[in-house]
């Protein structure tokens, strides 16, 4: 079912941007394109004509091919990517949307739905919801009631189910557009009175959070523009899927710091039988792409974050800590870590992922005792 939704998700947009760009397509041209065989391209042409997404313009005459056109340059969803994580029983739902408008909208009902069952962290078109499995109470319908919520988050085998209810524009978009958005293997709709309900299903994936420091030197180089570019670079591997990048800072009074004591963490989520290849190739890079020979790298596993963790995070905020302080933390937490003496940093950077970005910038702020985004509401 995933690589039909793939497939199908891939040849329309071909289709739509060859409408865009000369207003009509030919099979030859799909062939072309894609890279497939005459009748492979025909066959999709034609599913895609049933299904009423494409249409036909001329038929063929004579020499001349047939000429079809997307029945809309409009994106078919608002819904780019959706995929899930989990560590234990607890899930990291994430969701990214077209529109930042549209994700503050899914971000405010889900929260309003899921109440202290769930945590919803918004950035920019960027949704990630943390919740457990299991059923979640929720009402859904009209002011003062949440529009969309989800109401259940199961494991089964290796995928996440989620169950979400919907009514109005969010029912549209769970009917109609979330099935194309990459990550998704497939949608079942049920109507249920004014509402509708859906079971999405993705694959529950791996989450890894990698921590950089001290790759660049005083000829150049630039620890966020490092930790940027192994994000890009490890999103082109099949079965990745990028979240974000994060900049922190700690301890300012390390004064052969070349700007203040930043250093660098991504995250993503990754298809758990390739982890061990996206650590190695996660050293490898680094190391090439590094300037500074003690540069550092830290690879975290899962959404939780161990209190001995985020203690140490915290202090190399308030004072210089030791490498050898951060090898023996890294081995209790079953953090791996690679590299010289920027594996402090590195390991600060994976024990402060989700504490608010605008915090972590300000080294003189005291963060002890906020809730982190993956534990906030959670076991108190």
């Amino acid at each position: 079912m995933q690589g039909v939704i793939e497939r199908r998700r891939a040849y329309l947009q071909l289709m739509r941007r060859l409408t865009l760009e000369k207003g009509f397509f030919t099979v030859q041209e799909i062939q072309q394109e894609a890279g497939v065989p005459r009748s492979t391209a025909q066959d999709w042409i034609l599913r895609l004509s049933e299904e009423g997404c494409v249409v036909v313009l001329h038929p063929p005459r004579g020499r001349t091919p047939a000429q079809y056109a997307a029945t809309s340059a409009l994106p078919r969803s608002a819904c780019k990517r959706i995929f899930t994580s989990i560590d234990g029983d607890l899930v990291e739902i994430v969701h990214e949307c077209m529109s930042s408008a549209c994700a503050g909208f899914c971000g405010y009902h889900h929260q309003l739905g899921g109440g202290k069952q769930m945590t919803v962290v918004r950035d920019g078109t960027l949704l990630r919801e943390f919740i457990h499995l299991g059923e979640c109470e929720a009402v859904v319908g009209l002011y003062p009631h949440s529009a969309v919520a989800v109401t259940g988050v199961y494991l089964k085998n290796d995928q996440v189910l989620q169950r979400i209810r919907s009514v109005g524009g969010p029912a549209f978009s769970l009917s109609g557009m979330m099935g194309l958005a990459r990550g998704v293997l497939d949608v079942e709709i049920l109507k249920d009175g004014p509402c509708t309900e859906g079971i999405i299903r993705t694959k529950a994936l791996s989450h890894l959070t990698i921590g950089i420091d001290n790759t660049d030197s005083e000829s150049g180089g630039a620890t966020f523009a490092l930790a940027i570019a192994l994000l890009q670079h490890l999103a082109g591997f099949s079965d990745v899927f990028p979240i974000t990048h994060h900049v922190m800072m700690l301890y300012p009074g390390v004064y052969e710091k070349t700007a203040g004591n930043s250093c660098s963490a991504i995250e993503l989520a990754v298809e758990p039988g390739i982890v061990e290849q996206i650590i190695s190739e996660t050293v490898r890079f680094v190391s090439d792409e590094s300037v500074s020979p003690s540069w550092g790298v830290a690879v975290r596993s899962g959404l939780r974050i161990s209190d001995d963790l985020k203690s140490f995070g915290l202090t190399a905020r308030r004072e210089i800590v030791s490498c050898k302080t951060a090898r023996s933390i890294a081995e209790s937490s079953s953090v791996i870590l690679s590299g010289g003496d920027g594996v402090i940093g590195a390991l600060a950077a994976v024990a402060l992922v989700g504490l608010p970005a605008h915090l972590l910038l300000d080294p003189g702020r005291d963060l002890a005792g906020l809730p982190f985004s993956s534990d906030k509401n959670f076991d108190e």
